[in-house]
């Protein structure tokens, strides 16, 4: 379904003499039959008759070298950009990345333009370059990983000649590229239905250790005695297990044992990773040269140093609320956390995923903790700073701080004791502890 405002503007341009088209991705999601967020039409009037044409209506113009005007929130561009209008909007079309997304639609007539017969592409889920593929390429050398992003979308292949242009321009990736524009492929391929196969196409073409070199080392890397398959396909099972709402996690779920090559050790003739979770300094090191978010490398790094912490039939209370506390000074949610260790045991074939029952049987031991109301933070003391200076007659400094640690801990093993009145006994008897340790002396009032 056309939305109602597409309408009008197709319309209205129509009906003023001008030839409109809904063109691009919003044609390719159409023959997809998925919903569309990259609508574009595009017209053979100029900007300054489009202006004209929807004087009255909210428009703005951006971009200064082929500059689109916004009107009502929905792009439109013209097709004299450059290149005036003959062949009009073949013209147009020929510029396009591939041959999915250049094709042209008229909803009001229902007229279909596709010079380079990327409906059978569509149909036969091929990635084609249009028309001269290095060309394609060096005028944006993102449109490799976009061409990655685009067979992980429609699930297919690329033509001959689009992989041989691929592993031809591979190189060009990392000459002036802005690294920014790739995490954002990266992270709207996190949104598709099966990720992995644009991590497996950008191994086949060579373009994995340009983006993510701590993840393409792993390819061929055993997974040791307790997996039948490699780190890398366990990789890419652990991400695609993980939702696409929630595209943070699943990158972290695509990157979470890449630690496993600097931790492989031999022992006793078996390959273990012993600690692999904290070897996360190279996979930080891709994230950050791809200008990532600070607080998206923050959280997956978080969330690959957590994901072997253990949750067991055997968890006790105090490990429940040790792990809740973990994962509250990492800021990271349980939910986000059992959601990684769900996808990592499926991801693993030589075990069975957990069973509903398992899964809620983990469950219930973080929520008892949770609704005990305990302390998760060390700012949930029920005890401030200048309490604790009042009540041991000291200036503020670092050894209130270590108190409150000291408390902390005492509150993890028995969550009874946050309150008030216990702590305040609490600090004194540690006061002397705290002076030892710091050979300053802490004089309780």
């Amino acid at each position: 379904m056309i939305e109602e405002k597409i309408h009008f503007i197709l319309k209205r341009l129509k009906d003023q003499g001008f030839q409109a088209y809904l063109a691009g991705g919003a044609v390719r999601d159409l023959f997809l039959h998925r919903k569309s967020n990259d609508t574009d039409i595009l017209t053979n009037a100029a900007i300054s008759e489009i202006e004209s044409v929807f004087s009255g209506q909210r428009i703005r113009i951006v971009g200064k070298a082929f500059p689109i005007c916004i009107i009502n929130g929905i792009e439109v561009s013209s097709g004299r950009a450059g290149t005036g209008t003959d062949g009009f909007p073949e013209s147009d079309l020929a510029r396009r990345d591939f041959t999915i997304n250049a094709m042209a639609f008229d909803p009001v007539s229902n007229l279909i333009i596709d010079p380079f017969n990327g409906r059978k592409d569509i149909e036969d889920r091929v990635i084609r370059f249009t028309r001269e593929p290095l060309k394609r390429i060096e005028e944006d050398p993102v449109r490799m990983v976009r061409a990655c992003r685009f067979l992980a979308l429609v699930k297919g292949s690329f033509s001959l000649s689009t992989l041989d242009a691929l592993h031809a321009c591979r190189d060009l990736l990392a000459m002036g590229v802005a690294k920014e524009r790739i995490s954002h492929e990266i992270m709207k391929a996190m949104m598709l239905d099966k990720p992995s196969l644009f991590f497996r196409a950008l191994q086949q073409t060579g373009l994995l250790p340009f983006i993510f070199p701590s993840l393409d080392r792993c390819f061929d890397l055993d997974g040791g005695i307790h997996h039948q398959e490699t780190v890398f396909e366990h990789c890419m099972l652990v991400g695609d297990a993980l939702p696409s709402r929630l595209p943070a996690l699943r990158l972290a779920g695509f990157l979470h044992d890449t630690g496993k090559f600097d931790a492989a050790t031999i022992e006793n003739g078996n390959l273990t990773f012993a600690g692999h979770e904290n070897h996360t300094q190279e996979v930080v090191k891709d994230l950050t040269g791809l200008r990532f978010a600070a607080k998206d490398i923050s959280y997956i790094n978080a969330l690959i140093k957590a994901h072997m912490r253990p949750l067991t039939p055997e968890t006790t209370p105090r490990a429940a609320r040790r792990l809740l506390s973990m994962l509250n000074q990492h800021g990271l949610s349980y939910q986000d956390f059992m959601r990684m260790r769900i996808a990592d045991k499926k991801g693993n074939l030589a075990k069975k995923p957990y069973t509903i029952s398992e899964i809620r049987f983990r469950l219930k031991k973080l929520f008892d903790e949770i609704h005990r109301s305990c302390a998760f933070n060390i700012n949930d003391l029920d005890i401030s700073g200048h309490e604790i200076s009042d009540l041991l007659n000291i200036t503020p400094s670092p050894e209130i701080g270590r108190l409150k640690e000291m408390l902390f801990e005492k509150v993890l093993d028995d969550p009874l004791l946050n309150q008030n009145k216990e702590l305040k006994k609490l600090c004194l008897s540690l006061a002397g502890s705290i002076s030892c340790n710091k050979n300053r002396p802490l004089t309780p009032g």
